[in-house]
């Protein structure tokens, strides 16, 4: 018998669903998935009594509530410690940019909803000055990860796949499908890395398997 669940939302749409998915399956915990279908634009009524806060993801795990992506992330590092650099500066420098896209660049989010079923599309052109700006910063952040431990391995602190690599891996996703240009050569092996990742593989073929009744319009539609 599984020691919990982890209810997430449509595998096609929701981003923050695949952070506490990658956190919860890197850390091994043995619990049962459910999946509920986003009716999109807060109204989907299952979570509202679902979890705390009404949202996905929502983790219970041998007697222990969590909600929010980036909580269930440093629950899960309680019992996989490697989610986070063994490092005690480069601890702190992954908790400061995981805890950045948490909270932050709400242009690309806006600008850029993950749909995977959207292949190298490019969207309107030319983008929002806010979204150009966070997009820079995001590809900041990545070239300069991947210049510090290029030789190390492909992530952003090198061989391992941690919690900050979970966090940006829905930003991998919409820029893939956005076609999102002027992203430097580091970034873009980077994003290689990610995609080619055996869970994200996993994760993407979940969501191709899902009922075509569950698409959302205000996403398909999407120029």
């Amino acid at each position: 018998m599984a020691d919990g669940r982890l209810v997430i939302g449509t595998q096609r749409y929701s981003s923050w669903s695949l952070r506490g998915w990658l956190s919860v399956r890197l850390a091994g915990l043995d619990v049962t998935i459910e999946t509920v279908r986003l009716a999109g634009g807060g109204q989907t009524t299952a979570l509202k009594t679902l979890s705390p806060n009404g949202c996905v993801p929502y983790l219970e795990h041998k007697g222990a509530v969590v909600w929010d992506s980036l909580s269930i992330a440093e629950y899960c590092a309680e019992f996989a410690p490697a989610l986070w650099p063994a490092d005690r500066c480069e601890r702190a420098h992954a908790r400061s940019i995981a805890a950045e896209m948490h909270s932050g660049f709400r242009a690309v989010r806006s600008a850029l909803p993950m749909n995977l079923g959207r292949l190298n599309r490019p969207g309107p052109a030319p983008l929002a000055e806010d979204t150009c700006r966070d997009i820079a910063r995001i590809d900041a952040i990545w070239t300069g990860q991947r210049q510090t431990h290029a030789q190390q391995g492909p992530y952003l602190f090198g061989a391992d796949f941690t919690n900050a690599d979970a966090m940006f891996a829905p930003v991998v996703c919409r820029f893939l499908s956005f076609g999102v240009p002027g992203l430097s050569d580091a970034s873009r092996a980077y994003m290689a890395a990610v995609r080619a990742h055996p869970l994200m593989e996993e994760w993407y073929r979940q969501a191709a398997s899902e009922p075509q009744d569950w698409q959302l319009d205000m996403y398909e539609s999407l120029p």
